[in-house]
């Protein structure tokens, strides 16, 4: 009798379980904010046709939503911002011989382009600019307190002297060069092996600490650096400019929420590293609010002791940009909601063509204007074209590069101009 209790409880929570997903729940409606009309009423429309409470909902294929995230749904790059706090504070875990590798991990020899020569107009390299870069480190390396040598100097007595400033410059100098000169897939992993020697733990405080950072500072601008004279090196003086700037776009904030208040999953495809996007996805500090589990980023190899090395991970991963993105969706999350793609994917460069181009469910295309050419340029124009049209599949998002902001329109205005603009 009791065993006869006991079935009969459980057939009844598992009939509760279902039973609570089939009940209708209250919708969140999607805010205004600053969503162009068209994007905005778009959004809500595929909303309110895949939400739990619709007809067709079925809770063993959730319909599912996938977003890059630099540029799309933060303003600006958080790479590229983690990338000049770690240089500023020197957040390394490498020796000198580790750099060397880590700088030159499947860069090609040949010069950099031409817009990356020196004071000069002489035309460089990897190995001569990782020369440099490495020299100065070592300066650094047996100088500063916190690098792991023997030195006794702080952060503020190091930012004086002249090493400081040509490691610095020249590191982030290479950034551009590589991802000016070749291709995405070595310039895109590049940046991830300046983590060698750090754990996941030590690469999410570090995420967390840069991020916390730049939401606090809240400034858009250009800033340049420029090596020093009095220690020229192999390289030469070169200069480097870079983007200022952070925010995870309150926008985006509510349209992450409100798609999962209506029974849609959220997916981050970026690529950015793991560690990095994970602490801006998943903390509930910036109210993004995603699974760990539902997060996708570059990821690299590990020692033993848990520590990154130079490699990225080719033996479980795909590298998360252009067609890795697609590769990814197909195998990790595809498969967990019965092989159907996803109804929405938000881009806003060419990284994320092929995931705004490959999936036949995609109901809404959200591209965020940075008035780009290229394939997302012709995305771009495809949505150009179908503004106010009701079989329209591409949306286009404007912002203001100068405050951080969407504006309530398509057009975007860019860093430095006052001028509206809609497609290159």
């Amino acid at each position: 009798m009791k065993n006869g209790k006991r079935v009969l409880a459980l057939i009844f929570m598992v009939f509760m379980s279902v039973f609570a997903y089939a009940l209708p729940v209250k919708e969140t409606k999607l805010k205004a904010q600053n969503w162009a009309p068209d994007t905005y009423a778009a959004l809500n429309r595929m909303i309110e046709k895949n939400s739990i409470n619709n007809q067709d909902y079925n809770i063993r294929s959730k319909p599912y939503a996938v977003f890059d995230f630099d540029n799309t749904t933060a303003m600006n790059d958080i790479q590229e911002a983690l990338l000049i706090y770690q240089l500023e504070n020197l957040r390394f875990k490498m020796t000198p011989q580790q750099l060397d590798a880590a700088l030159k991990t499947e860069v090609p020899k040949g010069s950099f382009a031409d817009e990356f020569k020196n004071s000069k107009g002489e035309k460089l390299n990897i190995d001569i600019v990782a020369e440099d870069c490495v020299t100065s480190y070592t300066w650094l390396y047996n100088n500063y307190k916190e690098l792991g040598g023997k030195g006794n100097k702080s952060l503020a007595e190091i930012k004086k002297a002249p090493e400081y400033t040509d490691f610095i410059t020249k590191v982030r100098y290479l950034y551009d060069a590589i991802g000016g000169t070749f291709s995405a897939d070595i310039s895109y992993p590049w940046v991830t092996y300046l983590f060698t020697g750090m754990t996941s733990e030590e690469v999410q405080k570090l995420a967390e600490d840069s991020t916390d950072y730049w939401l606090k500072r809240n400034d858009y601008k250009k800033v340049t650096w420029t090596s020093p004279k009095e220690r020229p090196g192999k390289a030469g003086i070169v200069s480097v400019t870079y983007k200022t700037g952070l925010r995870i776009m309150p926008e985006m904030t509510n349209l992450y929420n409100t798609l999962m208040d209506n029974g849609i999953e959220v997916y981050v495809c970026s690529a950015s590293f793991i560690d990095v996007i994970v602490v801006a996805a998943t903390n509930p500090k910036y109210g993004l609010n995603v699974k760990r589990s539902n997060v996708f980023a570059m990821q690299l190899k590990t020692d033993d002791k848990g520590r990154y090395i130079n490699q990225y991970d080719y033996n479980n991963y795909f590298q998360t940009q252009g067609a890795g993105k697609s590769k990814t969706i197909d195998k990790f999350i595809r498969p967990n909601h019965g092989g159907k793609g996803p109804i929405l994917v938000a881009g806003d460069s060419d990284g994320d063509y092929n995931m705004l181009s490959d999936y036949k469910d995609m109901q809404v295309g959200l591209i965020i204007n940075r008035v780009k050419g290229g394939p997302i340029g012709e995305l771009s124009k495809k949505a150009e074209v179908s503004i106010g049209k009701s079989n329209a599949v591409y949306y286009l998002q404007g912002r203001n590069e100068n405050t951080g902001l969407f504006i309530p329109t398509e057009k975007t205005i860019l860093l430095g101009s006052k001028a509206e603009q809609l497609v290159k």
